[in-house]
């Protein structure tokens, strides 16, 4: 698989489009079966989990002969979430579920439930660009809310050098970088600084989009990533994987326990080792596990409980390689998470979203069920 190619076309903002995968990659099936009924799915949402997203895309084409095209547009959550509640697309992508009110209106719109349906985790991390300081930068919960609410302003602050000993710090101005779309990422951060900041919650607040205090925006992970590269002391927040995708140095966060941990698969996972409720819905900020990586969260799929209700699904066909794609990127799909710099579903998750996928409806018929049977049986 051609990652390097997958990772050029995000950093251009491309529409994401599973290529084809080179020939020769799997391994023949031990008995032929019939060829599938050719089927484009349209997604669209988060930038955050993009990445995995058009990697699942690849390899599922491949999967499926060919014939299953995963049309995915890293457009931001609140894209996502607009476009799923438009049912201008067959699936959306969110690291922000969807709230009550919107629950709500999907129910009223379509007699059935909206799913949150947990893929994937993955950390935000404090992004910077300071001349002769690598990754490992230390920040706490003070100095993050400091420095986004315009109050620490230069990168040799006592408050930062105190938690960065024999660090030599520049005397640069801290240049703020934001989102400036509606952003999974954005929520995510915003929700760990409400609960670590009580000057964060009353000034600010969280959620996909806030009132910045101060900084400049870009558009997407891709459009962070490219004003922290491009400006000597910018402070910002990304994904990891854009992090490591475009090579700029990011921090490490000193947790509720006292704890200074980096970023990374295993402090991930101990930070989603929590009870996962029946819809999904959950924030992991803040995380009391003492090992855990405090800014980290889930990022979901967005479906429709009866699929023929969504005016982008037209067909059964669409219908049922849809569930199947969604089930097989909660189950073997999840092998490809780690080798992208994206966490591994916990098995509480994983149930969650198995489950939810079961009762997926089309026209009545108990569609997710047949098709997880039918996967059991006979494989993807």
């Amino acid at each position: 698989m051609k990652l390097s190619k997958i990772f050029a076309a995000l950093c251009m903002g491309a529409m994401l489009v599973a290529p084809l995968a080179a020939a020769g990659t799997r391994e023949a099936p031990k008995t032929a079966k019939a060829p599938r009924p050719a089927a484009e799915l349209l997604g669209a949402g988060a930038s955050f989990p993009a990445p995995l997203m058009t990697a699942w895309a690849d390899e599922y084409r491949d999967l499926s002969g060919g014939t299953v095209t995963v049309n995915y547009q890293s457009i931001g959550s609140g894209g996502g979430v607009r476009q799923f509640m438009e049912q201008t697309i067959m699936f959306g992508a969110s690291e922000a579920f969807l709230n009550d009110d919107n629950m709500a209106k999907a129910r009223a719109e379509t007699g059935g439930l909206a799913y949150n349906l947990p893929i994937t985790l993955g950390d935000v991390v404090l992004t910077y660009n300071l001349p002769g300081v690598k990754s490992g930068l230390v920040f706490d919960a003070a100095t993050i809310a400091g420095a986004f609410l315009g109050e620490i302003t230069r990168w040799n602050d006592p408050k930062i050098a105190a938690l960065n000993p024999g660090v030599s710090l520049p005397n640069l101005p801290i240049q703020i970088a934001h989102r400036s779309d509606g952003s999974g990422t954005t929520n995510i951060f915003t929700n760990y600084l409400s609960k670590v900041s009580p000057s964060w919650k009353d000034k600010v607040g969280s959620g996909t989009s806030v009132k910045w205090p101060v900084g400049t925006g870009g558009n997407g992970n891709e459009g962070v990533a490219g004003i922290v590269k491009s400006t000597p002391g910018a402070l910002g927040y990304n994904s990891m994987v854009y992090a490591m995708l475009n090579d700029i140095s990011f921090g490490s966060v000193k947790n509720k326990a006292g704890k200074v941990i980096a970023p990374s698969f295993a402090a991930t996972s101990k930070a989603a080792a929590v009870k996962i409720p029946a819809d999904g819905r959950i924030m992991i900020t803040d995380t009391d596990a003492a090992d855990g990586y405090p800014i980290a969260g889930f990022a979901w799929v967005l479906i429709h409980e009866n699929l023929e209700k969504n005016k982008a699904i037209a067909t059964r066909t669409q219908a049922e390689e849809l569930v199947r794609f969604l089930y097989w990127i909660v189950t073997e799909g999840q092998n490809m998470s780690e080798g992208l710099s994206f966490s591994k579903l916990p098995a509480d998750a994983q149930a969650v979203a198995a489950q939810m996928i079961a009762t997926l409806k089309f026209q009545g018929e108990a569609l997710g069920q047949k098709v997880i049977e039918d996967v059991k049986k006979n494989g993807f």
